[in-house]
This record gives structure tokens, sequence and C-alpha cells, in this order.
């Protein structure tokens, strides 16, 4: 972290898995909040929450910044059914104790004939909430039997939320530089409504995101096989310099945009929980 750091890298987010689940977390933030010194201006988690609002309050005073706890339905039966296990009380538990600490975002998956029909139920939310819902495109990666027909598409969830929001304009808010979302509001509504949309309008020529695995890989693109081992360069004795240009090389190797949603689904990729979200 101390090199992508020096490097110009100015935001560190810890994936999983689910990172709250390890012993050292708080350790672990303490020790990247620290080089808030060299240039990091925000550390992030993203969490399922289900141990979540317990910790939160010594994340963040360890250093964290930033929280996105992922919530694909909002229907206690529902919850267990996808996560196959109970907890959704928790996880609710753990958006309302974000929100109260400043942290906004919930990130949601949209999937066809699974959740799509909460989509108008989850920007609600926001009405008295200061969150941030995040609608996610569907997105094809090993092993989630990825199609084309579960994909509602960025255009379709706007129309959706403005059929549902017949009296509330929805507004379009301003995208910082880097920005993976699509920013509005609903007026009048504490909170926001973003949209991530990979698959329908995809944002290569403005990402900036690098991805270190647990293993050690080095991923330049989420959509990308290609990876680089660090932690290879590591046990092999690489030095900071070693490492500066094995890390500069797989950056400039990046590619300019991924390729369209049909032909993603027919490349191998990684599941996304080996990658972390």
């Amino acid at each position: 972290a101390r090199l992508f750091v020096e490097a110009g890298v100015t935001k560190v987010r810890l994936t999983g898995g689910e990172p709250t689940l390890r012993r050292d977390i708080l350790d672990l933030v303490g020790q990247l909040g620290a080089l808030r010194r060299q240039g990091l201006s925000s550390l992030a988690i993203t969490s399922n929450g289900i141990v979540l609002a317990r910790q939160l309050p010594a994340l963040k005073e360890a250093g964290l910044t930033a929280v996105n706890i992922s919530l694909d339905t909002l229907r206690p039966e529902r919850f267990q059914q996808l996560a196959r296990r109970p907890g959704h009380g928790r996880v609710m538990e753990a958006i309302a104790t974000a929100a109260r600490l400043g942290f906004d975002p919930v990130n949601v998956v949209v999937m066809r004939g699974v959740n799509d029909d909460e989509v108008a139920d989850f920007a609600a939310l926001t009405r008295h909430q200061p969150v941030n819902v995040r609608f996610i495109e569907y997105m094809p990666f090993d092993g989630n039997v990825w199609s084309d027909s579960k994909m509602v598409p960025y255009r379709e969830l706007l129309t959706r939320l403005r059929a549902a929001f017949p009296d509330t304009p929805l507004e379009r808010l301003d995208d910082p530089r880097g920005e993976v979302a699509k920013n509005f509001r609903l007026r009048g509504h504490v909170g926001s409504v973003s949209f991530i949309t990979s698959m329908t309008q995809h944002f290569c020529h403005d990402c900036n995101r690098l991805r270190l695995l647990a293993d050690g890989n080095l991923k330049v693109c989420l959509f990308g096989s290609s990876e680089v081992s660090l932690r290879d360069a590591l046990r092999g004795g690489a030095s900071d310099d070693d490492l500066r240009l094995i890390i500069g090389a797989a950056v400039r190797r990046k590619r300019a945009a991924h390729a369209g949603m049909f032909e993603l689904a027919a490349l191998p990729n990684r599941p996304m929980i080996t990658i972390g979200g």
C-alpha cells in the first residue's frame, strides 16, 4: 500500500470476501490510515454488513473514511434466500449506524426476476436517510450464470424510477473525476441514487482503479484476465524499485476499454468473491 500511495494512489478500499471477519481489521485500518501523511485521502471498506454495526465506531476512529454496504433486497425472507443465512435486520442496523456516522453508500446488484421489483423501495430509502443507493448492472463472472436477460439496463432503471416517483423529478448530480457511478437525487430527498453502468455504458476512459487480490496478484481491469503476482516478486527478493517497475509495466498494459458484455460473458475470469467487490 505504501508503494501505491507514493506513486500517487489516493484511495484504498478493503473488500472481500468479508473484510470485517479479519481479526486484525482494526489494526489493518489503523496501519493503512497512517498513510494519510503520505497522501492517502480515502480509506474504505465494502462489507455485507452482518457484523459491521458494532465495529463501525472503532473503525472510523482507526481511520476509516468510507463504507459501502452490499444489500440486494429489503425483504427478510428474500435476503435469507439470496444470502443463504439470516441477518437482514443486522444489515439494516449497519446501514442506519453508517448513516449516523456519516457513511452513505448501499450497493444493490439489480437482477431481473430476482430483486428488480424492489428498485423503487430502495430509492425510497433516500427520502429521509442520507444514504446513497447504488444500483449496479448485473455483470458476468465465473460461476454467476450471467445472461443479458437477467441484467436490467441503466436506462430501464431510470424509467422505472421516474414512473415510481412521477411528482419527484430525478435530478442529475455532478460526478467527481474517476467516479464509476452516474449520480442523481430525487428532488426533496435527503439521500441520492447512483447507477454503475459497466455493461451498457462503460466508464473505462475514466477508470483509474487497480485491484490487489488476496493471493497477491495485481489486476488492472476488473474484467481482464491478465494478472501479475506481486507476492511471487516479494518472495523472490524484489526491492521497492523492482516492485515499482512491475506495477508500472502492468498499468501500461491496461487496455483502453474492456470487451462488450456478450464477449465478457464468454471470456474466463475469476468469481467476484476472489476478486473483491
